[in-house]
Formats: C-alpha cells, sequence, structure tokens
C-alpha cells in the first residue's frame, strides 16, 4: 500500500461480484467515496478491516490487483445559486453542456430534521392540477408519491408539476429515465422558460444502474440548501422510486443477503424512510415537499415498495386512464392526502371542503349507475343525470391537462351541481349554496 496526505491506495482485492468488491483496508469510513481502476464507487459495509465497495458501473472487467484509492470524504454536492436551471448526472457533474458549477462543497445524506425543529405544515402548495388541488390538496412539508402502472404518463404529469406549482424551487430527480423522457423534460423546461428555478438530477436507463441510488440524496441536499440557507418553498419531484428500490436490492442480492418480501433488502423501509423524512416545514418559512413516483407491477398495490412507501407517506395520489373519456385521470377514489385538512377551507375558499365532499360523492353515484347500467338494470332519472356529470366531471376537473387556479376550480364544480342537480340533490350548506351557487330560482 502507498499512502499520500489526503488518499489511501490499495491494490488487492480479496473478493469480486457483479456489484461489488472486498479488501483489506484501515481508516476508510462508511458511505466513503473511491475509486477502483477509475471507476466511482462507494463504501456500503466494514467488517473489521474488511470492507465491501459498491462499484457504480459494475465490476466486469476488474483484476485482483485494482488500483482502489480512498477520497477522503461520502459522495459530495457543490451547493449554491450556480446550480439553477441546469442539468446533472447521479454524481453531481454537468450534463447539459454547461460549465461546472462553484458552491460549498457538502456532503450528502445528513440526518432528517430534529422534530423540535419542525413546524406543523400549514401553507398550501398548489400544483395547478385540478385532480389534486380540488380533492386532494397538498401542503408544504408533506411527503406523498403517485402510484401509476408503468404504461401511464406519470412523467408527463411531474413534468406538468414542475412548470405549474407555486414553489420557489423545483429540484427534479430522475432514476432510469429513458433517453427520450430526459429529452422531454429539458425540452419542457427549457421552452417554457421556467428553467431558470428548477434544477435537475438524471440517472437514465443507459448509466450504470447503481448511481440512481446517488440521485435522491442528490436532490435533497440541494433542497436542504435552498429550503435552510435561502428559506425558499422547494419541490422535490422524484422519479421513478420503484427502480431506486430494484438498484438496491441489486447490491443486497449481489452481496449474498437473504432477500425480503418481492426480493428486496431487509432494509427497504429504512432506506426509503431516510429519503422521504427529509419533508419538513420549517418554522423560518422554508420547506421542503417531496411528491415520488412509485409505478406498480400489474397494479399490484401490496407489492413491497408500494406497501412500504404508504406506511410512511402522508396519502397517495393514484393516475390512471378513464376508458369513459379516454384521458388520464387523478383517481378521486384512490387518492388521498391526509393533511388536505389542514389548508382546505383555510388557505382556500371557505366553500372548498364541502365542494369536494359533494363533487366525489355524485361521482360515486355515477360510479353505481354505471354498475346498475351493466348488468341490465333500470336507470333512473337521477342515475343517468350522474352519468352524464361523471363524464364532464372528469374531463373539465380530473383530467391532468386540466389547468386552473383553486378558485376556478369551484366555480367549476359549481357549474356542474347547477347543470346535473338539484340545491337538495347537492345537499351542501344552505350559506355556501346561496353565496356561491346561484341556481335560478
Amino acid at each position: 500500500m502507498a499512502s499520500t496526505a489526503f488518499q489511501k491506495i490499495y491494490t488487492k482485492l480479496t473478493q469480486i461480484t457483479k456489484a461489488t468488491c472486498s479488501l483489506h483496508a484501515t481508516q476508510v469510513g462508511y458511505e466513503e467515496m473511491a475509486t477502483v481502476n477509475g471507476r466511482m464507487a462507494q463504501v456500503i459495509k466494514i467488517q473489521g478491516d474488511l470492507v465491501t465497495l459498491q462499484v457504480f458501473s459494475g465490476t466486469e472487467g476488474l483484476p485482483t490487483n485494482a488500483e482502489v484509492v480512498f477520497l477522503g470524504h461520502a459522495p459530495q454536492l457543490l451547493v449554491g445559486d450556480e446550480l439553477n436551471g441546469r442539468f446533472f448526472n447521479a454524481l453531481g457533474n454537468p450534463i447539459d453542456g454547461g460549465p461546472p458549477v462553484a458552491g460549498k462543497a457538502t456532503e450528502l445524506g445528513s440526518p432528517s430534521v430534529n422534530p423540535v425543529k419542525r413546524k406543523q405544515p400549514s401553507e398550501l402548495i398548489a400544483t395547478g392540477i385540478a385532480g389534486i388541488d380540488l380533492n386532494n390538496t397538498l401542503v408544504t412539508g408533506q411527503k406523498i408519491p403517485f402510484f401509476a402502472d408503468p404504461d401511464q404518463p406519470f412523467n408527463q404529469v411531474m413534468a406538468i408539476v414542475a412548470l405549474r406549482a407555486k414553489a420557489d424551487k423545483i429540484i427534479l430527480g430522475g432514476m432510469g429515465l429513458t433517453n427520450d423522457d430526459y429529452l422531454f423534460f429539458r425540452n419542457i423546461f427549457e421552452n417554457a422558460g421556467s428553467a431558470s428555478h428548477i434544477i435537475s438530477f438524471v440517472n437514465t436507463n443507459e448509466d450504470p444502474p447503481l448511481e440512481r441510488l446517488l440521485v435522491p440524496d442528490m436532490t435533497l441536499t440541494a433542497a436542504e440548501y435552498f429550503a435552510v440557507e435561502k428559506h425558499q418553498k422547494v419541490l422535490v419531484l422524484l422519479t421513478d422510486m420503484t427502480l431506486y428500490a430494484e438498484a438496491l436490492s441489486i447490491v443486497s442480492n449481489r452481496m449474498d443477503q437473504i432477500p425480503s418480501k418481492d426480493s428486496m433488502p431487509g432494509s427497504l423501509y429504512s432506506d426509503l424512510a431516510r429519503i422521504y423524512e427529509k419533508a419538513v416545514q420549517f418554522p423560518d418559512g422554508g420547506s421542503i415537499t417531496i411528491i415520488a413516483v412509485t409505478t406498480l407491477s400489474g397494479g399490484d398495490i401490496t407489492h413491497a415498495i408500494p406497501d412500504n412507501t404508504g406506511y410512511i407517506t402522508e396519502g397517495q395520489l393514484f393516475i390512471r386512464k378513464d376508458t369513459d373519456i379516454g384521458k388520464v385521470i387523478i383517481d378521486p377514489f384512490r387518492s388521498l392526502s391526509r393533511l388536505k385538512q389542514l389548508v382546505i377551507g383555510k388557505k382556500t375558499r371557505e366553500d372548498h371542503p364541502q365542494v369536494m365532499n359533494a363533487a366525489v360523492r355524485l361521482f360515486a353515484d355515477a360510479m353505481n349507475a354505471k354498475t346498475k347500467l351493466e348488468n341490465g338494470f333500470d336507470l333512473t332519472d337521477y342515475d343517468q343525470r350522474t352519468l352524464q356529470y361523471a363524464k364532464e366531471y372528469s374531463n373539465r376537473l380530473l383530467t391532468i391537462d386540466v389547468t386552473l387556479d383553486t378558485d376556478s376550480m369551484l366555480d367549476t364544480a359549481w357549474e356542474l351541481f347547477r347543470k346535473y342537480f338539484s340545491v337538495n340533490e347537492v345537499a351542501i350548506k344552505t350559506e355556501f349554496v346561496e353565496k356561491y351557487g346561484m341556481w335560478e330560482t
């Protein structure tokens, strides 16, 4: 072994698997970065002086005398205002053709914020998508997943949220993106002229799969800088957490760890919680809100990844295709924002809770009428009207391409109520009917 003042260099590997290598080394830290014959790697296990490294680009072709250089620090990101409007890879290097950035070197993976320093979330974060803002309103400091089948346009939804959300900073973490999706995000951000407040960290499916393990920490390290140092309202968008979890399983399986449910590592819950628990509302106004896509395999909500996610997060948003109108909607029945009660009717218009409940109840009546129709039962006049209402409600308020502010969403719902139902059928408080309903007498 040779050594320098700052780096420890070794040249003897004792074991090599498809994703990891091991060697005897001293004074090495957990999560410390290293290079193995020039390939980026990270310490993931230390037993005595036996150190195991995960090699991000894989170990194929590595000789047992490969040169291992320990860098003396955990993964780092240069944080600062120069991050604005830029695209980076999972290692924090620019991939947009622009110059390197300057900033303060900050290690990834800092602890979650102490609970005594957190403030109860109470600020509305509007996404501009009616199916979210009307029925499943989000709150700053919240953590919530998008559940979607792999064939659903979830990345388009994330792009829409990035462009419309009322936040000071949007930070996108893309894991396993197709090249088309990566170019889609770049084009839509640049063409919208709003790229200056969006920062993106991207691992494509052409990049080493293990590098996507760094993406959430990169995005959250940047988020913490803007939330803590700049007191900004930061929205973190992560897609796709299923591919992140699959990368975790690659490492654990190749280390011969006994897999847990659905071939996932036993640490899956804590691995996911470590990311989601970075969502926080600070007393001074800064906040980190996390929306993360979790793709489902065959719609299976019981799979270990969505199952664990559901225990950690504060609700979920389901996107699906509505066969009646042929468009993608936010499903009002399977979606839930557990913190919406903190802001609806308080930070939004007073009639919001009543309108939301009435709209979804009438939509549910339409689903019952549809079941009756499919089973050959006669429909009442009310059934017929609920079916007509449901199509228009889906088209005008549930589809992902609806762009309205919250007041306009409420006004649209009142318009649909008047068009298809009587005051009694809608069953909203008289004071709100008189103020907002405007039924003809």
